[in-house]
């Protein structure tokens, strides 16, 4: 009997592994959905002004409590999640995109190009991301479109630097040195031979630039140089309940502060599982 159930329970053993990964990203993945289907779907009459309701410590009627204006916090929380989750993706976007524009010319474009560039890989690297990104944000007048900015000219060196030397390692590749024989454009050999290579590079870069970009975010929105104080944004909410720690209201930092390192630590779990997925010496472990 008992052979029979070790006999039974081996194949399970030998997949728990990548099942416990699978199940892994099935649980990120719906928690993520449903923080930005609560932001989206959650009414704005949850955030408004009710002084009857201020100062409630968290219940059934009110998961996170309630501010000094009698607002929800669950309702506050997950609506600034959804903007800094908006935030970082169209600036985590914009970087990769400027990542492979860059380290596609870099290395496929001549010494003149490439030195350029990696002078500017390196200029970039030796300023604090912070730093970098207040002046940019202070420059443009803050708000959305000040960090979007910031978030993308800041974060793409490194990224430059991987797709670089994919690049460079591909354009020798037999494949690449028969179209160029026949006469084909660079266009034509970066769109067909060099993309499709360097594409899950550029999966995994995504999600994995997107917690630098969350958390710097509302770093910059916390000290006042992110997003405008009238919008629901994490940083805000962060900023704003310090104030209110030394009066008990603990609840108006921690449940809106561990739902951002919640958030971030679940995208950089989805980076982490597609990069060890891509990688061929991890696909199987």
């Amino acid at each position: 009997m008992m052979k029979m159930v070790k006999f039974s329970i081996q194949p399970f053993i030998s997949l728990n592994g990548r099942q416990r990964s699978f199940m892994t990203l099935v649980i990120v993945s719906l928690l993520l959905l449903c923080v930005i289907l609560g932001g989206l779907v959650l009414s704005n009459e949850r955030i408004a002004t009710d002084l009857g309701n201020r100062n409630l410590g968290p219940s059934l009627a009110h998961p996170f409590g309630t501010d000094w204006l009698g607002r929800d916090m669950l309702t506050r929380t997950l609506k600034g999640l959804t903007l800094s989750i908006g935030v970082g993706l169209t600036a985590a976007a914009a970087s990769v995109t400027i990542a492979l524009i860059l380290g596609m010319l870099a290395a496929t474009m001549g010494k003149v190009v490439d030195s350029i560039i990696s002078w500017l890989v390196d200029l970039f690297l030796s300023v604090p991301h912070l730093v970098m990104l207040m002046l940019i944000s202070f420059a443009l007048g803050g708000g959305i479109k000040g960090v979007v900015i910031g978030l993308a000219l800041t974060h793409w060196p490194s990224l430059t630097r991987v797709i670089r030397a994919e690049v460079m390692q591909l354009r020798s590749a037999e494949y690449v040195e028969v179209s160029k024989r026949l006469g084909k454009s660079r266009w034509f050999i970066g769109r067909k031979h060099l993309f499709p290579h360097v594409a899950p590079q550029l999966m995994v870069g995504l999600f994995l630039l997107f917690p630098h970009a969350i958390l710097h975010e509302a770093a910059i929105t916390f000290i006042g140089m992110g997003l405008s104080p009238h919008q629901p944004a994490i940083g805000i909410i962060l900023s704003e309940s310090m104030r209110y720690l030394s009066t008990e209201m603990w609840w108006l930092a921690i449940f809106p502060g561990l739902s951002l390192l919640l958030v971030v630590r679940s995208f950089d779990i989805i980076g982490e599982h597609l990069r060890s997925r891509l990688d061929p010496h991890r696909a199987h472990d």
